[in-house]
């Protein structure tokens, strides 16, 4: 009952958050296009300056572990392959993109400091999870947008250099890229630096979760269930059943299980709506995804932890 009421704490104020949005749309509060202002500004401000400020606090020297890090990182390959074959089933090429990054994409940054944290009273491997999964999640999301774009026209060359540019200048590769070598030099952050890189990014899930709710098109959404819903399952139960055995066999316990979990089944995070809309995609399967993995998010870890736990793996 406690990992419950851990996980609904963790997830329903994330709902709620959405469902504000969505009713200071309906009285008037915000219209479409303060929406589409809000999306822009935590695309290009906000998100950049989190990722910047999970990966720079990261020290490399005291947590690093190869064998964690390259585990991570070819899982996450393997899981956009894996989304991107299952993309290929839905006739409605003008989803694939965004069907894609929402069967992977985690709360991994946020969630997976806070749940090792709740258990084991430290950050444990989640920075090491993050530097294994998150930096190639922004990349592959940027390439896979950029790819899948419902209007993309034109040669092969002038859209693979199209695509080039967008990653190029993407403000998610600058901060991810910013935030690498940051921490790689070993450079300190002054503390009115940290201060504000906090505090802005702060912003970054309220604003995001508050303009996601008030696009939000119930209608289209229900339109979008079927692939909303299967990308649902992938995330939160497909990837968890394929690769935590696979972890467990190589020997990962405790806070690594713990993260490797979060990595995989936790709930798709808000920024794939967010990047979707703001690198030409409709978004509504993203928020679609997001709102769903959100909800059910709360149940589906619990019950993950209650295995690994029973099993006196965690």
């Amino acid at each position: 009952m406690e990992n419950l009421f851990f996980s609904l704490n963790a997830t329903v104020p994330v709902f709620l958050m959405m469902v504000l949005g969505l009713l200071l749309h309906k009285i008037g509060w915000i219209d479409d296009e303060f929406a589409s202002k809000m999306n822009q500004f935590v695309f290009r401000v906000p998100l950049p300056l989190l990722l910047f400020g999970d990966l720079a606090r990261v020290d490399f020297g005291k947590v690093w572990s190869p064998k964690f890090v390259l585990f991570c990182f070819a899982v996450t390959v393997i899981s956009i392959g894996i989304s991107a074959a299952l993309s290929f089933f839905f006739k409605d090429r003008t989803i694939q993109g965004e069907f894609i990054q929402a069967s992977y994409r985690s709360s991994a940054a946020i969630l997976g400091i806070a749940f090792i944290q709740n258990i084991y009273g430290t950050s444990g491997m989640a920075p090491l999870m993050i530097i294994g999964s998150v930096p190639l999640y922004n990349v592959m999301a940027v390439l896979v947008l950029s790819l899948c774009k419902p209007e993309q026209k034109g040669d092969f060359q002038a859209v693979f250099h199209r695509t080039i540019k967008g990653i190029v200048t993407n403000p998610i590769i600058l901060g991810i890229v910013a935030g690498l070598l940051w921490s790689a030099l070993g450079l300190p952050l002054p503390r009115m630096l940290d201060k504000m890189v906090s505090s802005v990014s702060g912003m970054t899930t309220p604003m995001g979760l508050i303009a996601m709710g008030a696009a939000f098109d119930i209608r289209k959404a229900f339109a979008k269930m079927k692939p909303a819903a299967a990308a649902a399952v992938i995330k939160l139960v497909g990837f968890c059943a394929l690769f935590l055995p696979v972890a467990v066999g190589m020997g990962f316990r405790r806070e690594e299980l713990v993260a490797i979990l979060v990595m995989l089944g936790s709930a798709t995070t808000v920024s794939c709506y967010v990047m979707a809309k703001n690198m030409g995609h409709e978004g509504v399967l993203s928020s679609s995804v997001v709102m769903l993995t959100t909800l059910l998010s709360a149940f589906t870890l619990t019950g993950w932890l209650y295995v690994l736990r029973s099993l006196g793996l965690i």
